[in-house]
């Protein structure tokens, strides 16, 4: 993906690429208005952009290094090549216990991944990328784009459910978000047809955002990413805190006290609680007010 031939003003600073011939992601930057998005790519297009255990530990640890870097303000999550942006987990490594590629036991980390997207205090945008000819996210890759943030597709994007054809099933996000988006009885359509349904249809529906001309998708993600850092970042993740919240239980909960935390320690009342402390004195909160 070249973000860079979208506008003189956006260049990709630099690409790190964590990745072998059949697994990985490449990771891209770009600035914008001194401000950075990052744009993510699934890299197994020979397999769909499949994902597997080890193709999941690299893209927790990329949004880990996303979550860090304090430049970073919105994530882009796509997938390479013509095919897909994600056809869910590679069915040709399923064992009893869940998908195993370079161990002898299976795991089903992308729930990780799963919460880790949910919870990450910034925004991500799933988007399906210029090159794709027919951009599929279906599966668990389409479970990863509903627990993203937004979803921008191209219009010859195709959304929906494949377990129940597969013998699998995602009882976790892969339900409640949609049922969520879309509503319970649409959702109980999507899974129990396991049918595919059109760009266009999704938007009705609720399932994504938006859908643009292919040829536009990378121009209009990026102006959301300008409109998205033009806005204030403490904000941004609170406000993705509060409508999570409600969906996570007790952990959403956490989120958004740790987040009321963090505001707190920046003001004058939280300072001299903490001053008080390490002068071995009493705080004085007298001087700041009761609210009503």
């Amino acid at each position: 993906m070249c973000i860079a031939v979208i506008a003189a003003r956006i260049s990709i600073e630099k690409s790190l690429k964590y990745t072998d011939s059949n697994v990985g992601h490449n990771v891209e930057r770009c600035t914008i208005s001194n401000h950075t998005a990052i744009a993510i790519s699934i890299n197994r297009p020979e397999r769909r952009n499949a994902f597997r255990p080890q193709t999941v530990k690299e893209l927790i640890r990329a949004f880990n290094d996303a979550r860090d870097d304090p430049s970073v303000g919105v994530i882009i999550l796509t997938g390479k090549g013509t095919d897909a942006f994600c056809s869910g987990g590679d069915q040709a490594l399923r064992t009893e216990d869940g998908y195993s590629d370079h161990e002898n036991f299976g795991r089903l980390n992308v729930l990780d991944l799963q919460v880790q997207i949910r919870r990450l205090p910034k925004p991500v945008i799933a988007m399906l990328t210029l090159k794709q000819v027919a951009g599929y996210a279906v599966g668990g890759g389409h479970v990863l784009h509903m627990v993203c943030d937004l979803t921008i597709a191209a219009d010859n994007a195709i959304f929906g459910q494949t377990g129940p054809k597969v013998g699998s099933f995602d009882v976790g996000y892969g339900s409640s978000i949609m049922s969520r988006l879309v509503g319970p009885k649409k959702a109980r359509e999507m899974w129990f047809l396991a049918r595919f349904y059109s760009a266009v249809e999704a938007e009705k529906m609720g399932l994504i955002n938006t859908v643009v001309p292919l040829e536009n998708l990378e121009r209009e993600t990026i102006k959301w990413c300008r409109e998205i850092l033009r806005n204030s970042p403490t904000a941004i993740r609170v406000l993705k805190a509060a409508i999570n919240a409600v969906d996570d239980g007790h952990a959403g909960l956490q989120e958004m006290g740790g987040n009321a935390t963090l505001i707190f320690y920046g003001t004058e009342e939280a300072k001299e609680g903490k001053t008080a402390y390490m002068e071995r004195r009493r705080p004085d909160f007298s001087k700041f007010n009761r609210r009503p």
